[in-house]
């Protein structure tokens, strides 16, 4: 399996990782992006017998990536050789295009063509057009994709053409430790904060009438670029532990994300988790999940969210029925689920291998 280290996709593996290993499936995991973090390097060794293969390869969003993709696949294939997997699991899409000997899944967590139409009113950049193709090749190549959820796979079909063998796994968190404590009047976001597709620098253009504190927690150095992003009238927390993402959570009565444009949102659901109410920009993907159990505003216009805590800071008592379904609602997104999903998948994949190398023999 692939996992870049810097996003919620580095979350996503290992609590699959953790759930796998519980069904005796031991998982090489190969990573890429950048060196795993002292806190990564933690969390990863929880896991029994979790082989892990690091790396520092670039991604293929990033700035001119495709030298440090093209190593990165013969850094992979030699694993694989190594190693001799049942399946591929890929959380990317160009690396499907190498001539594996097993089974490939690709795992449709972003993209840079679905990021542009969500904050570009333009078409896409003749730099990202080699991007494209081989995206486009990688869907082709793989065995099986997966989107994580209903509205992503209805963009990548809607950006790429027909993607054959698309199905829709939702992702699981582990919900230990996530849990409510004694709540506070306080706003608590997360995320990537150089990615404008967060928006999370909107935060700092709220008005803030009744003087909440906004608390923002994640990386603001883009990989590719020297210079921080600030963002006046709130508290940036920095990148934190997964101890402290939960202790802030525990405490935070409010959870924000005012993205403009989110495939999943893995911050939601450990925020529906720990009790907060959550308060999401109104797109598709929001709606789908979380339903009738948040609040939801235009990611554009400020005014709006400032509006909404001014309402739920006021009158707390009349949204408590929301956090409560929130929470009940996260439920459903199990680790267990997302297992057995994946499982199912793997192992008709194996089985189709097995048959089409008995025919060929």
């Amino acid at each position: 399996m692939t996992a870049d280290t810097l996003g919620g996709v580095w979350s996503y593996a290992l609590d699959l990782c953790e759930g796998l290993n519980r069904r005796g499936i031991q998982v090489c995991l190969a990573t890429m992006g950048a060196p795993l973090s002292a806190n990564q390097q933690l969390e990863a060794a929880r896991i029994p017998n979790l082989d892990i293969r690091e790396s520092s390869y670039k991604l293929e969003w990033m700035d001119q990536p495709w030298e440090d993709v093209d190593r990165a696949g013969h850094w992979l294939l030699e694993l694989e050789k190594e190693i001799q997997p049942d399946v591929i699991h890929l959380n990317g899409y160009a690396l499907a295009s190498l001539n594996w000997s097993s089974a490939v899944i690709i795992v449709a967590h972003s993209c840079v063509l679905s990021w542009w139409k969500a904050l570009r009113d333009m078409p896409l950049a003749e730099e990202w057009l080699e991007y494209k193709r081989r995206v486009q090749l990688g869907f082709k190549e793989a065995d099986a994709v997966v989107s994580i959820s209903h509205a992503y796979a209805d963009e990548l079909t809607s950006l790429y053409g027909e993607v054959e063998n698309l199905s829709v796994i939702y992702n699981g968190r582990s919900s230990v430790g996530f849990q409510a404590s004694v709540k506070k009047q306080q706003i608590f976001a997360m995320g990537r904060i150089w990615d404008e597709a967060k928006n999370l620098a909107s935060l700092g253009r709220l008005e803030n009438p009744h003087h909440i504190p906004i608390l923002i927690a994640g990386n603001n150095r883009h990989p590719d670029h020297a210079e921080p992003l600030d963002i006046p009238n709130v508290q940036l927390l920095g990148t934190l532990s997964q101890a402290e993402v939960k202790r802030y959570l525990a405490e935070s009565y409010i959870y924000v994300l005012p993205a403009k444009y989110e495939p999943f949102g893995l911050s939601v659901l450990e925020a529906a988790l720990s009790g907060c109410l959550l308060l999401l920009s109104d797109i598709p993907v929001f709606k789908e999940l979380w339903t009738d159990t948040a609040l939801y505003f235009n990611p554009d216009e400020p005014k709006e969210l400032d509006e909404l805590i001014g309402k739920v800071i006021q009158h707390p008592e009349e949204y408590a029925a929301l956090v409560h379904r929130a929470q009940a609602r996260a439920r459903f997104f199990s680790v267990d689920s997302m297992v057995d999903n994946y499982l199912e998948l793997y192992q008709s994949l194996v089985q189709t291998e097995h048959s089409s190398l008995s025919i060929k023999e």
